[in-house]
């Protein structure tokens, strides 16, 4: 392993978020608010880190956070497929109370931490393997004093962490992360099993606003930051 620090970044607010509906792969953009903490959060990353590479999943709320970042940083924005958000079939778009309606006994095997059948979701062994793959790949091409920024989504993100530190796929030992927020990982020579050390997870502005979720303070934004701007 030659990459000497990863970030991996949940995108930003969409509608979904906001109505806590199950995104999974459904290619939902970025809410007026997601673009609000886009822009901020990668004001915020550049003042402690100077991204290498930056990859973003394919699907829009992802590249819309990762083009803040890339635009700002003056590097070229790639997407891989590898890290898009986890499948979950049948539930994509729906909220939880829907979808204890119409499964209520997968839905209880879920929430207890199980794998949920019979509705086409990706296992969690298939997300932290395609995740974890696909990252040590693209950290493989750069430098020990390099920064590889991952774009992604919240429970790839989490699959890919545990993954990454040799962890089990029913390993659960972090919580959610907030949109907008990453995780912070230094290559480690010390096990080939656990290539990776977790330096920091749910890092980010959230002290941009007293509601991180609900956007800035004040009814409009002055973009202190020139460089971050909506990309036009």
């Amino acid at each position: 392993m030659t990459a000497r620090r990863l970030l991996l970044w949940r995108h930003g607010r969409t509608a979904y978020n906001a109505e806590a509906r199950l995104q999974g792969q459904v290619d939902i953009p970025l809410d007026d608010i997601g673009r609000w903490q886009a822009r901020t959060a990668a004001a915020r990353m550049l003042e402690r880190h100077e991204p290498t590479r930056i990859v973003s999943s394919d699907l829009s709320r992802a590249a819309q956070t990762a083009q803040y970042l890339a635009r700002a940083a003056e590097v070229e924005l790639e997407t891989d497929v590898r890290v898009r958000e986890r499948a979950f079939g049948d539930w994509e778009g729906l909220t939880g109370d829907e979808i204890e309606a119409r499964w209520p006994q997968e839905f209880a095997v879920w929430r207890a931490g199980g794998e949920p059948a019979r509705v086409g979701a990706e296992s969690r062994a298939v997300v932290a393997e395609r995740t974890a793959v696909a990252v040590n790949e693209l950290a493989a091409t750069l430098g020990r004093d390099d920064t590889l920024v991952v774009v992604s989504h919240g429970a790839a993100i989490s699959s890919a962490v545990g993954a990454l530190l040799g962890m089990p796929a029913d390993w659960r030992g972090i919580a959610g992360m907030h949109n907008a927020h990453w995780a912070e990982l230094v290559s480690s020579s010390a096990s080939d099993q656990a290539p990776w050390r977790l330096t920091g997870y749910n890092l980010g502005p959230t002290d941009a606003s007293s509601d991180w979720n609900a956007g800035p303070d004040k009814a409009h934004d002055s973009e202190a930051d020139e460089q971050t701007r909506d990309p036009a």
